[in-house]
């Protein structure tokens, strides 16, 4: 299975949790404490994925990166933008020079 049919998977279940009882899914509890704790949330996991990426196994850096992929799935979904939409830009990216890129963002 590739990695965006797993992606695609996962935000649909995600979508699915959303509005869910709050004391039975984690999705639930996270949205219903709204679009500033989700946010932080996604910066904790970041956070740990760069201690995980410095002192940590590789296991380590796998599961931390999991857990931030997880929680900026739950913050794309509750801001209502499609995991396909982030896709797409990476698509669009390609083949082209990162420096390049990110000079004719700053245009």
């Amino acid at each position: 299975m590739d990695s965006a049919t797993i992606l695609a998977r996962l935000e649909a279940i995600i979508a699915a949790r959303r509005a869910g009882d709050p004391d039975a899914s984690y999705v639930a509890r996270l949205n219903a404490k709204g679009i500033g704790k989700i946010a932080q949330k996604v910066g904790e996991e970041a956070t740990e994925v760069v201690i995980a990426a410095l002192t940590g196994t590789a296991q380590d850096l796998v599961g931390e990166s999991a857990d931030l992929l997880f929680h900026l799935l739950v913050l794309l979904g509750a801001r209502d933008v499609p995991v396909q939409a982030v896709l797409d830009e990476l698509q669009r990216r390609e083949g082209t020079s990162g420096i390049a890129e990110k000079a004719s963002r700053s245009s």
